[in-house]
């Protein structure tokens, strides 16, 4: 049972069980819930359930691929507003096993006008829990009868989170205290972390698209080659899901928190490292940024050198998953403007690559040059101006106007260079310390920024990669 009918869980979820469906035979068929009110779209069932996945991007080969596959493992689709007695009778299937969800990050909310006699309840777990509480009542508490449930939503351990809530409604409803010990002794609230870009319905080409295929599909859904699913859950999983002689990338873990700064520190601190000194040099994409050879280089180097020896996981396996980041950023098929990822950059630094920095120091005794560069890249950027022209800047006003106020008083010559970037670095209402005590870092950030400026982003960058 799957609750929410969007492009993700359609080009992600449902995806890969087909997949499983046609290479383990795992037999399984999708019940999804439609858990808000609208009637806006038509449902799934209008289609039968089958729509295509276009898949494209850059394979493990370095080749542009695009992929089509019908999906038809979804059985059918239930707006639970209209058809809450149906919803509630699938709690009464042997069959099922398994429970995914999003509803986006405010879905996992607790709402305490809720009531078990909702028809349904508004907040998603509570009408999860009106069904876990059938199900319970159904089989009598059957031990073998309890759910693998994995929320796919964007948040921080987002099973134990959901379980937390359920639990929140057991006490305001009031349910029975065996009703609690069977939630808790047999069922399990998988925390999940999901990776894939879905870029949705493909508006622009649909048409020819239906042309091209030879058939009408008002359900398309375009997503990119790179897929990974890691799911914090029992082992038995694995076999629940049939995994063994499959390709999707499923992996079921004790524990998440290693995978999530994999790809924190790999995928989005490139990301947020790159975007500054990419945009200052005149490119305006990702893609843009990796077919240019010094970008690329910077950016290569930035994570093999500087970032992967900070982390926990083998080394082999996080440079599978950096290549893979790298292919990523080149898919041809998605593009990603810098400036739409600029969005809270200095946030950002600080939650994927300020622990790089720390570790590398701890470990190497000195500070990680392509690092220092970013954020003498971040400075540079937050001066808010390229070719003469102002650039848009998104981020907290403390950091605006700290960037407005050190770069006038730098031009009017009331402060150094120097002084301008102990001012970034000493911000401790942001850093939670003062990176000017880290030894090396201020004067090294300053270098490269005069560099910069002296010369340009490029010829900085030049003189760093050896090109």
């Amino acid at each position: 049972m799957q609750f929410g009918e969007g492009n993700f869980l359609r080009a992600f979820v449902d995806w890969q069980i087909d997949k499983l469906n046609e290479q383990t035979g795992l037999n399984a068929g999708v019940a999804i819930i439609r858990p808000i009110d609208y009637d806006t779209l038509p449902l799934l069932n209008t289609q039968d359930g089958l729509y295509t996945s276009i898949i494209r991007g850059i394979n493990e080969q370095g080749e542009s691929v695009s992929n089509e596959r019908i999906i038809s493992c979804v059985n059918e689709e239930i707006p639970i507003y209209k058809e809450f007695d149906k919803y509630l009778q699938l709690a009464e299937s042997e069959d099922l096993k398994l429970i995914f969800s999003n509803t986006t990050e405010a879905g996992i909310e607790y709402i305490s006008e809720d009531s078990l006699t909702d028809k349904p309840a508004k907040a998603f777990p509570a009408k999860l829990t009106q069904w876990l509480f059938h199900r319970f009542n159904h089989f009598n508490g059957a031990s073998d009868r309890g759910m693998i449930i994995i929320p796919c939503e964007l948040i921080d351990y987002n099973g134990e989170k959901l379980k937390e809530i359920v639990l929140k409604y057991c006490q305001l409803w009031d349910l029975p205290s065996e009703f609690v010990s069977w939630l808790n002794e047999h069922n399990y609230f998988c925390s999940s972390l999901v990776d894939r870009i879905v870029t949705g319905f493909p508006r622009d080409e649909h048409q020819h698209l239906q042309e091209q295929f030879g058939y009408y599909d008002n359900f398309m859904v375009t997503a990119e080659y790179f897929h990974l699913f890691v799911i914090q859950g029992p082992q038995h999983l694995a076999d629940v899901l049939c995994l063994e002689g499959s390709d999707v990338n499923i992996k079921i873990v004790d524990d998440i928190a290693p995978y999530k700064q994999r790809k924190v520190a790999i995928l989005n601190g490139a990301h947020t490292a790159m975007v500054p000194l990419a945009y200052m040099a005149n490119i305006d994409s990702v893609g843009e940024a990796l077919a240019s050879p010094l970008i690329e280089k910077y950016v290569s180097k930035l994570i093999f050198d500087e970032i992967i020896p900070t982390l926990s996981l083998p080394k082999d396996e996080l440079q599978v998953f950096a290549n893979d980041v790298l292919n990523r950023f080149r898919n041809p098929y998605i593009c990603h403007l810098l400036m739409s990822i600029s969005l809270n950059s200095m946030t950002k630094f600080k939650t994927r690559l300020l622990p790089q920095l720390e570790q590398y120091i701890v470990d190497n005794k000195t500070v990680p040059a392509l690092i220092a560069t970013a954020i003498a890249g971040q400075i540079l950027f937050y001066r808010g101006e390229r070719n003469g022209q102002s650039i848009e800047l998104s981020d907290s006003p403390e950091w605006i106007t700290l960037f407005k106020s050190i770069w006038q008083q730098h031009q009017d010559g009331a402060i150094t260079l120097k002084e301008l970037v102990s001012s970034v670095l000493g911000a401790k209402w942001h850093w939670d310390k003062d990176l000017n005590e880290l030894t090396g870092l201020t004067d090294l950030v300053t270098e490269q920024l005069n560099s910069m400026l002296t010369t340009s982003v490029e010829e900085t960058l030049s003189k760093q990669v050896e090109l």
